[in-house]
């Protein structure tokens, strides 16, 4: 049954009423257009049935504005018409049906349920088709994270080769470097009469503070190269490829390269302090996934924690945010005897109930400034639940902020 709206007469109007009602339809009417304008905002129904026939009711405008409101241009509509004003040019781009008076009942009828069910067709139609865009937009932002990890990968092994031997020998330089300073500081002491020009160049350079920084210098150049060394391991794993099936995964390593990953995100920026990250890591067991894909789930979800929390971090003012401290929690424990749950939550605006419902639908986006970690939402969704037969699930209450309860099998034959 629909919602149908008639803009007539009268006498009209209550033929039309009796008729449909008494098939189970919801029937509101109008006597003229501005009423029929406004009840039609107001009810969005399924279909019109305007009378094209009565002097009061000006048709054509009521037709031209009903298909340039956004809201409204869907809708289907019928026209009541006298034979001798029929105008197929006019009724072809402005209504979807017409009816000529007297009315006939059954014919009316019939032209009802075909509109309805030409309405629902389209209505069907349009959601096939924005299921086939986002499946095509979701297929192609795999095919680019793929892309985009094989990429990774490579240059992450290219550099690798070159850093793992400035590192390497960097441990020789250091201990080099000792050894001549500890030389040089012997030579020091059993030269007792050093000459002019030995004494001006050690006043020149500042030995003794060259001797340290040198050390220090290459102190340095070995933790960074070491750090260098680690990010490019965590982008290897983080990255690795899934084409070879089910693998062993370690979820806590998972975790930290992604953590790795996001850690130029959490620093304080303008109008938000630094996102502090509290790990509270269960001993989990190895699980069989595909690794990349978890990988890519975890980053969307953080991701999204991150963004939710500057989200709401500009919505509160100067005083607030100065005392605003954001958290993202991520919390790991076996469930269950074949079951392990990753809990990510932060302490940011909670989601309220209707859009809990929604959070993974790929047409949902809570906020334009969100669009991409909404689309991850979905993404991790598919993964955790459609590829891995896993559960993700959202909770979120005012004051509490925002969780995300992942629960996967430890082996995917179980799950």
């Amino acid at each position: 049954m629909g919602k149908i709206l008639t803009i007539a007469d009268t006498m009209t109007f209550e033929i039309i009423q009796e008729l449909l009602s008494g098939k189970g339809h919801q029937v509101r009417v109008a006597p003229d257009a501005r009423e029929g304008m406004d009840l039609a905002q107001q009810m969005s129904p399924d279909l019109i049935i305007c009378d094209g026939t009565s002097p009061e009711i000006e048709w054509l405008d009521v037709c031209r504005l009903l298909r340039v409101d956004r809201e409204l241009a869907s809708v289907y509509v019928i026209l009541l018409a006298a034979p001798d004003q029929f105008d197929a040019e006019k009724l072809d781009v402005l209504v979807d049906d017409f009816v000529l008076k007297p009315i006939v009942k059954q014919e009316l009828l019939g032209r009802v349920r075909a509109g309805l069910r030409s309405r629902e067709l389209r209505a069907q139609l349009e959601r096939s088709q924005q299921e086939l865009q986002q499946s095509r937009h979701q297929l192609l932002q795999s095919e680019k994270m793929s892309n985009l990890g094989d990429l990774v990968s490579g240059i992450a092994h290219e550099i690798n080769n070159p850093i793992t031997f400035i590192y390497s020998n960097l441990t020789h330089v250091q201990t080099y470097v000792a050894d001549l300073s500890q030389l040089l500081r012997m030579y020091q002491k059993q030269l007792v009469n050093p000459s002019q020009e030995i004494l001006q160049k050690q006043q020149d350079m500042d030995v003794e503070f060259v001797l340290d920084d040198l050390l220090k210098i290459v102190s340095s150049m070995r933790t960074g190269s070491d750090r260098i060394r680690q990010i490019i391991l965590s982008v290897q794993e983080f990255s690795r490829s899934d084409q070879s099936g089910w693998q062993l995964f370690d979820v806590s390593d998972g975790l930290e390269n992604t953590l790795l990953l996001l850690q130029h995100r959490l620093p304080a920026r303008e109008g938000r302090r630094d996102i502090k990250v509290v790990k509270e890591y269960g001993n989990l067991p190895q699980i069989e996934c595909y690794a990349g894909q978890l990988n890519q789930a975890f980053l969307n979800i953080i991701n999204y924690a991150i963004d939710a929390l500057e989200e709401f971090s500009q919505e509160l003012n100067e005083s607030e945010a100065i005392n605003f401290k954001p958290v993202i929690w991520i919390r790991t424990q076996v469930v269950g005897s074949q079951r392990i749950s990753i809990e990510i939550a932060d302490n940011g605006m909670a989601i309220i109930e209707e859009m809990k419902t929604q959070i993974f639908d790929p047409f949902f986006v809570a906020k334009p400034a969100m669009e991409a970690s909404s689309l991850g939402l979905a993404i991790s969704y598919g993964i955790i639940v459609e590829q891995h037969k896993g559960k993700l699930k959202c909770f979120s209450e005012p004051g509490k902020g925002t969780q995300f309860r992942i629960e996967l099998p430890q082996k995917h034959s179980w799950g």
